[in-house]
């Protein structure tokens, strides 16, 4: 069966990142599949592609998800990227059709899931409460403070290391711009961010936070997103403390809230174990595949 690749004009640009579309379909114009390839475009990743390919139950194994791959590798090529990634479920067939496309396994993630119903808050509000001497919490909803803005950014590095096992990722740089601009972009999108950080008292700067991304209605699962803490202040049980507070807060302040979603390389062996002390729970694995151009 003739399979139409169809170039599509994608709006969604950003200062850090552009998108291109294509768009499978039959002889008849019927979609059969979709590719997105997302080129990040600021220091530090100006080398990197992330891809995301979708091709209908129906017509798999038909050389759809080929071409599309085809066309989103040509434009990486074209656009000058080093390496592009992609993401799908572990044992999916989007699995197998990569591996078979000799595209190379760079990266496990377990996602996990804490039922705010089952959340132990007695022993939440116990760790929150353990002093931490020379350090104290403090949280916000929306964009950074002006007044912590600048130590924020800075703090944002405590996520350089993060394990990525043999990903090309790069590294993400930050600056109170672009801390700005991620706020927005959530409030944008209608959701809520909240954010929680440690502050080292000696001299009021950042030593770590953590973000959870809630629906603007308050329901559903709200998502975290970054937890880190500056190498400097690590070893003090900083990542659990500004953990369990979020998951208070959420609780308190979202009281329809259902569960808190977390993703974790199989290989950030602390932060798994921090999740599972929380009452997370495994609900999925998902595989990073990256292709070396």
């Amino acid at each position: 069966m003739p399979i139409r690749i169809t170039a599509l004009t994608d709006p969604d640009r950003t200062g850090a990142s552009h998108r291109l579309a294509w768009l499978a379909s039959d002889p008849d114009g019927s979609p059969t599949g979709s590719a997105f390839l997302r080129v990040f475009t600021r220091e530090g990743q100006n080398h990197l592609a992330e891809l995301e390919l979708h091709v209908h139950p129906a017509e798999r194994r038909a050389g759809v998800g080929s071409q599309l791959l085809d066309a989103a590798v040509a434009a990486a090529r074209a656009e000058g990227r080093r390496s592009v990634v992609t993401q799908v479920e572990a044992g999916s067939s989007g699995d197998h059709f990569l591996r078979a496309k000799g595209l190379r396994k760079v990266l496990t993630l377990t996602y996990a899931r804490l039922p705010l119903a089952k959340a132990d808050t007695a022993a939440l509000r116990a760790i929150v409460g353990q002093p931490h001497p020379g350090y104290r919490l403090v949280s916000w909803d929306g964009t950074v403070p002006d007044g912590l803005a600048g130590t924020f950014a800075a703090s944002r590095r405590a996520m350089d290391d993060m394990p990525m096992d043999d990903t090309d990722y790069g590294t993400v740089v930050w600056d109170v711009d672009r801390v700005r601009s991620a706020a927005a972009a959530v409030a944008a999108r209608g959701e809520l961010l909240h954010t929680v950080a440690a502050v080292d008292e000696s001299d009021s700067t950042i030593a770590g936070f953590t973000e959870l991304v809630v629906p603007g209605d308050g329901k559903g699962d709200a998502q975290h997103y970054g937890t880190g803490v500056l190498p400097e202040h690590r070893g003090h049980g900083l990542a659990q403390w500004m953990k369990a507070r979020s998951i208070l807060q959420a609780r308190e302040r979202h009281p329809d809230l259902d569960g808190l979603l977390a993703d974790t390389a199989d290989s950030n062996t602390h932060m798994r174990s921090i999740n599972d002390a929380l009452g997370y729970e495994p609900t999925h694995r998902s595989v990073e595949y990256q292709l070396d151009l």
